[in-house]
């Protein structure tokens, strides 16, 4: 088995690496492959070093499999490359996601999207995977009409900059470079991602768009407000889901209890509700706070909290080629 870790001196790619690692590819041929910069450089793998390649070095050595964080542009010019020698890509970007073409998949939810002629599968957005497994049985027995969402998304998800922005700012420190035009310690602000014409940011957008591909539901009427924390462990969503008929909440819980790749935590008289401070370093999707809505008919809230640079980025993919390996 040869896989190819492209972006691997990223936050994300680094974490590709561990979740390899942890998931009995250790053996593995595995190339680590990053933006010129970073050409030879070493990086540590189960136990061993790494040095640093260039993306087309790693194309010439023909992987079976290449898990892409390097950005959008990066994907965009490198996938194709890759698919052309055979090679099956997982990109963690945004470049494919919208593409009628190449299957949008959270494995737990829509494997079966792939097909086996297919050499390029996006990964969602970090924000909507966690979502769309925690109320996934849901769409399956009730149907859903329509999501509200407000999300609280860790500063990991901008990158290994505004982490150091905030450690910055916590030791009373200017930034050298920011990743935000805000001040992020003892602060938030309702902004991920770019904003659009229409009011809403990009980071909002993913949320319509690849929750609809993933379910395979484009009826499903659906609104968001991001807003960027000053966390580390995960993010965090409350979801107001409004399901096309009646429910029986004790029926609800035992659905996304034993929905895979979740824990049902919900205990609030005993103070147990999903954190960050709980998800951080895991790959589950963690869900609690459930209770109805009684403002609207067939309605219910949930708080759904995960990591969002493992289950949301480096474990969802590296599941994708499990799934992979074991079909072919």
């Amino acid at each position: 088995m040869k896989i190819a870790v492209v972006g691997a001196t990223g936050l994300v790619g680094r974490e590709m690496l561990t979740v390899l690692s942890e998931r009995g590819f250790g053996d593995a041929e595995v190339i680590a492959a990053a933006s010129p910069k970073s050409v030879g450089k070493e990086i540590d793998f189960a136990g061993r070093r790494l040095t640093v390649t260039s993306v087309d070095d790693a194309i010439a050595q023909r992987p079976q499999y290449a898990i892409f964080s390097a950005g959008a542009a990066a994907s965009r010019e490198y996938a194709p490359r890759f698919a052309a020698v055979g090679t099956t890509v997982i990109d963690n970007s945004s470049a494919w996601r919208k593409d009628p073409d190449i299957p949008l998949v959270v494995p737990e939810i829509n494997i079966n999207a792939v097909k086996g002629s297919d050499r390029i599968i996006a990964n969602p957005n970090c924000s909507t995977i966690q979502m769309v497994l925690a109320i996934s049985a849901l769409q399956r027995e009730y149907g859903i009409r329509r999501l509200v969402i407000a999300t609280y998304q860790s500063i990991t998800g901008t990158g290994i900059k505004a982490v150091r922005q905030l450690e910055a700012e916590e030791q009373g420190i200017t930034p050298t470079e920011r990743a935000y035009a805000n001040p992020i310690h003892r602060n938030l602000f309702p902004h991920g991602g770019d904003f659009q014409p229409d009011g809403y940011t990009t980071e909002e957008q993913k949320l319509v768009d690849e929750t609809r591909k993933i379910f395979g539901d484009p009826s499903i009427q659906i609104t968001a407000t991001v807003v960027r924390v000053p966390v580390v462990g995960g993010h965090s969503e409350a979801v107001n889901v409004e399901l096309r008929r009646d429910y029986d909440l004790d029926e609800v819980r035992r659905l996304i209890a034993k929905t895979p790749g979740v824990i049902f935590y919900d205990d609030p008289a005993a103070n147990k509700y999903p954190m960050p401070i709980l998800s951080h370093h895991r790959d589950e999707v963690w869900v609690g706070r459930l209770r109805r809505d009684f403002s609207q008919h067939n309605s219910l809230n949930l708080w759904v909290v995960a990591d969002n640079i493992r289950k949301g980025a480096a474990t969802n993919a590296i599941q994708i080629m499990e799934e992979l390996i074991g079909d072919r």
